[in-house]
């Protein structure tokens, strides 16, 4: 099979990461820091080792600041839900998951407001003035996708964070698309919240996400329990990450995101992207020449743009040309991605479209067949 939906799940892991797994499950079976018998000790330690090489990668100030949580959608929900209070109001692009939107929706019975900025594809300077222009005295947070999980477009996180500090306003990025693909950088660009996923860019395994924040003060917490400190008191413990991290934790899907991100740090991130590019660039190209391919988004530029492309054929439903591919031993996804927004954005959201992502495994001759099966239909 060849697998094209990266952007939901990468798939094959690496060979590091599916042993990692294994060893995990098998040696180290206790739960991290409810014992302190050996088995729970090392398991304690390898909960540690992945928290630092987390901080290590996306240079944060103390392993203490990672949280880890079951996905990235979790982790957004914590902040949204921990952060906002009656009256306050949000800024979002115009691209925005579900995992962004639906809490948002849920807190507006709550009073709390939000409004969407468009972005201007390649014209940040544009972007910028939209988010500027949507603020308002209430305004709190920007929550933005780092990179469009429909477009792939690039947002200017670094840029939005300045200005939303300018403003008081604390930042939000949703990493999902990107952590593994596009460097990111905390103590530089000063995002206050970082949500990701570990089973996409970073090549762990489904069922572990994370957030990484040195404000911790700021958050209420949403979930409450046991954490194996302060067990005689009924408060939820304010130290990090147990602050967070409530009840048993996915020890093996922890050990096995380190892997995942040793193994993103060995291949190096630019080095990836480059291989990613190229390929969905060369795609972009191949059908651009096609008139019965619709595509959405401008020529490609490098650096501006994550490894994702959307596309539909004339006379075809996205689902139909998916089970199509499907057929032909091609797996790709079609529908709305989770991301209504965005297909508002650009017009599809009854229709949705055919989104090929590939990954560090993918090669040209697997994207040179999709495109003979693309010009067969």
């Amino acid at each position: 099979m060849i697998y094209l939906d990266n952007s939901a799940t990468t798939f094959p892991k690496p060979l590091s990461v599916v042993q990692a797994m294994n060893e995990a499950t098998r040696y180290f079976g206790a739960n991290p820091g409810r014992g302190g018998y050996a088995l729970a000790i090392r398991a304690s330690e390898e909960m540690y080792k992945s928290r630092r090489v987390l901080a290590e990668f996306f240079n944060t100030q103390s392993e203490e600041n990672v949280v880890f949580t079951l996905n990235c959608t979790q982790a957004i929900n914590m902040v949204l839900k921990g952060f906002l209070k009656s009256g306050d109001h949000v800024v979002v692009s115009c691209l925005e998951h579900n995992a962004v939107m639906r809490p948002l929706k849920v807190l507006e019975s709550k009073g709390i407001s939000y409004t969407v900025a468009d972005i201007v594809p390649y014209n940040n300077d544009e972007t910028m003035n939209n988010f500027r222009k949507a603020i308002n005295i209430h305004t709190k947070l920007f929550v933005c996708t780092h990179a469009s999980n429909v477009l792939g477009y690039r947002m200017p996180i670094e840029r939005l964070t300045a200005m939303a500090h300018q403003y008081g306003i604390m930042m939000l990025v949703d990493a999902a698309q990107s952590a593994g693909v596009f460097s990111i950088d905390i103590l530089d660009s000063g995002i206050d919240f970082l949500c990701g996923a570990g089973h996409k860019g970073l090549y762990g395994t489904m069922g572990v996400g994370f957030l990484i924040t040195d404000k911790s003060e700021l958050l209420e917490t949403i979930i409450e329990g046991g954490t194996g400190s302060n067990s005689i008191s009924f408060e939820q413990p304010n130290i990090m990450p147990d602050k967070f991290e409530s009840g048993t934790p996915n020890l093996a899907g922890v050990v096995a995101l380190r892997y995942g991100v040793q193994f993103v740090k060995s291949k190096e991130t630019e080095r990836i992207y480059n291989h990613e590019f190229n390929l969905i660039n060369s795609l972009y190209n191949n059908l651009s020449k096609n008139p019965k391919i619709r595509l959405y988004t401008p020529p490609l530029e490098y650096g501006k743009i994550a490894p994702v492309l959307s596309f539909n054929i004339n006379g075809y439903d996205s689902e139909t040309v998916a089970e199509i591919l499907s057929k032909n031993n091609i797996a790709v996804r079609a529908g709305l991605h989770c991301a209504p927004l965005a297909h508002k954005f650009i017009e599809t959201e009854k229709t949705g479209t055919v989104r090929i992502s590939p990954s560090v495994f993918t090669t040209q001759k697997e994207i040179m067949y999709l495109e003979r099966v693309i010009s067969k239909i």
